[in-house]
């Protein structure tokens, strides 16, 4: 056997073997970047499930007589806060990450009709605190769209080269499943909750 001939089985002998532990690297990466921008939205929906039982106390002095509204959002913060426990054990669990989108959803929607009914009661957007719970809402809302907005580039990018050829025959056997997007789902999810004051 020729000198030219052991070099080109040396050279498809280790692409053979570094190609595989490329894609594995790449796709590690890809995936604990997800990972991470997941945890970036696990710290402001929990700031923002840490806001709402003030927001709710703080409306229960004025909006008595609203209690269905009051416990409407109690209920959805209880339903958001426990999809969210069971996504930050594993992010790429696509029931778990469906059912946040849901909870999400429906915490929204709550806030939002709070926030409309609070604004028909001038001596309660009169209040500081509830003036300063809503000013931190807002702002925590926005974070939220921030986290979500990163956490979907990285999902996109761990997809695409998951998805890709060569990496798509090594994904599946190395145990690398499709990430789920954090989408927004209905009109009241797509509008962060109005504050006015």
């Amino acid at each position: 056997m020729s000198t030219v001939a052991v070099i080109v089985v040396i050279a498809v002998v280790l692409i053979i073997v570094l190609a595989p532990i490329t894609i594995y690297n790449k796709l590690v990466t890809l995936r604990n970047r997800f990972k991470n921008a997941f945890a970036q939205i696990d710290v402001q929906l929990k700031r923002r499930y840490d806001l709402i039982p003030n927001l709710v106390e703080t409306a229960k002095r004025y909006l008595s007589h609203e209690r269905d509204t009051l416990e409407a959002v109690t209920k959805a913060r209880n339903v958001a806060l426990g999809a969210i426990q069971q996504v930050a054990g594993n992010p790429s669990d696509r029931n778990a990450m469906q059912a946040l989108v849901g909870a999400e959803g429906a915490l929204s929607g709550a806030l939002s009709r709070l926030l409309v009914v609070a604004e028909r009661y001038p001596d309660l957007k009169a209040n500081q605190t509830m003036a300063q719970l809503m000013e931190e809402l807002t702002s925590t809302e926005n974070k939220i769209a921030f986290a979500r907005q990163a956490y979907n580039d990285s999902v996109m990018a761990y997809n695409t080269q998951r998805e890709t050829f060569p990496n798509m025959l090594l994904a599946g056997a190395f145990g690398f499943q499709d990430a789920v997007l954090f989408e927004v789902r209905s009109d009241a999810e797509r509008e962060a909750p109005k504050v006015a004051f």
